[in-house]
C-alpha cells in the first residue's frame, strides 16, 4: 500500500489535519480538528508548545491518522508573499542565491527568516515567481510542538499553495480566484490554468462558529463542556507526557468580536480591492469565477455580498469537491476549513 501524506495547520482556535492516500487516485483516509485552549496559538504562531502538542496528540488519536510525519501549512499576517524575478538557474543555486537577492525586501533580517520561492513562469533567461518569507522563530516553534507530540514535520509550505492545489483539481483551466476565509485570516490566490499567479494574505476577524464557541468558553463555568468538536470520535486515550501547557484564559479577539455586518462589509471590500488590484496589472486576464472556502465563507452575507461586488460566479469549495472521502465524511464548517489542508497533503508533485 502506498504511503499516505498528511497536511496540518495550526490556527488560533484549533489544530486540523487531513491524511490523503498515496494512490494514483488519492482519497482522504482520515481528517479532523481539535480545539486549542485560549492563548495557546495565533494563526500559524504557537504561544504554548505544551498545549498545542497535547492537541496534536489528541487529533492524531481521535481522527485515526496513521502517518507519523506531515507537511505544515503556514498562513498568517506575518508571512510575506510577493512577486520576485531572478535569473534562471538550477534550484540548488537559487536556494543559495535567494537570501542575498531578497535581504533588502524583508521586514526582518534574512538570518531570521525562512525563505521559499515558487516559480510560475520563465521568459528567456528570467525566472518569475512568488517569494515567500516567514519568521524563523514562529516556524521553529510550530515544528517543535509537533516534535513534542512525536510527529515529524518533513516540509513547510504556504497554506495558500495548498489552497491553489485544491482549487486546481476542481477547475484546472482558466483564471480562477480561490479564497479561503478563516476565523482571522483570509487567503486570496489567483490561478491561471492551475498555477498560482498572485497571492495575498489579509487579516479580518469574523464571527464563525469556532469564534463563537471560543467566546462561550470564556464565560462558561469550569468544566461546563468538553471543548471538542468535529473529530472522528471521543478521546479515550492517555498520554505519557505532560503536554497540557500553561495557556492563559483570554484569547486574542475573543471579547472584541464585532457581530453584525461591519466585519463582513470590511472583508468584502478587501476582497474586491484585491481582485481589482490584480486585474489592473499588465497582462492580467479576466477572472472567470471565484471559489470560496473556509469557515468565514459560511458567515451570513459573505458569499452573496462578494458575488454582488465582483459580478462573476461565486461557488463554494468544500473538501468533498477536492477529493473523495473514505469512511465518515466531516460536516459543518470543517469541510470548508479543510480545503487548503488537503492541498498541503497533496504536495508539490501530486
Amino acid at each position: 500500500m502506498a504511503k499516505s501524506h498528511v497536511g496540518v495547520e495550526i490556527t488560533e482556535e484549533s489544530v486540523r489535519a487531513v491524511e490523503v492516500s498515496g494512490e494514483r487516485q488519492p482519497q482522504v483516509v482520515a481528517c479532523g480538528e481539535v480545539p486549542l485552549p485560549p492563548d495557546a496559538a495565533h494563526d500559524s504562531e504557537v504561544l504554548d508548545q505544551g498545549a498545542v502538542a497535547f492537541a496534536i496528540q489528541q487529533l492524531w488519536r481521535t481522527a485515526g491518522i496513521k502517518a507519523k510525519s506531515a507537511t505544515l501549512g503556514i498562513a498568517s499576517r506575518r508571512v510575506l508573499v510577493r512577486e520576485h524575478s531572478t535569473a534562471a538557474m538550477a534550484p540548488d543555486l537559487l536556494r543559495q542565491a535567494l537570501p542575498f537577492q531578497v535581504q533588502d525586501l524583508l521586514p526582518v533580517p534574512v538570518a531570521q527568516a525562512v525563505l521559499d520561492y515558487y516559480p510560475t513562469s520563465q521568459e528567456g533567461g528570467q525566472l518569475h515567481g512568488l517569494l515567500v518569507a516567514a519568521v524563523a522563530d514562529s516556524v521553529e516553534a510550530m515544528i517543535a510542538s509537533f516534535a513534542r507530540a512525536k510527529i515529524r514535520i518533513d516540509g513547510v509550505d504556504l497554506a495558500a499553495f495548498g489552497l491553489a492545489r485544491a482549487a486546481a483539481r476542481v477547475v484546472p483551466a482558466g483564471v480562477v480566484a480561490a479564497i479561503n476565509i478563516g476565523d482571522h485570516t483570509t487567503q486570496i490566490v489567483i490561478l491561471r490554468d492551475g498555477i498560482p499567479d498572485f497571492v495575498r494574505i489579509t487579516p479580518v476577524d469574523l464571527e464563525t462558529s469556532a469564534v463563537r464557541r471560543r467566546a462561550a468558553q470564556m464565560v462558561a463555568p469550569s468544566g461546563a463542556g468538553d471543548g471538542t468538536f468535529a473529530v472522528a470520535g471521543p478521546d479515550t486515550g492517555s498520554s505519557d507526557d505532560d503536554l497540557t501547557g500553561t495557556a492563559g484564559i483570554v484569547a486574542r479577539g475573543a471579547l472584541r468580536v464585532d457581530a453584525g455586518v461591519r466585519p463582513v462589509h470590511d472583508l468584502i471590500g478587501r476582497m474586491r480591492s484585491t481582485l481589482a488590484f490584480y486585474l489592473n496589472r499588465p497582462e492580467a486576464a479576466p477572472i472567470q469565477q471565484v471559489l470560496l472556502s473556509g469557515a468565514g465563507s459560511a458567515v451570513d452575507g459573505v458569499a452573496s455580498g462578494l458575488a454582488a461586488a465582483v459580478e462573476v460566479p461565486v461557488h463554494t469549495l468544500s473538501l468533498q469537491n477536492v477529493l473523495p472521502v473514505r469512511g465518515t465524511e466531516p460536516s459543518g464548517e470543517l469541510v470548508l476549513d479543510l480545503v487548503p489542508t488537503a492541498g498541503l497533503a497533496l504536495g508539490k508533485d501530486r
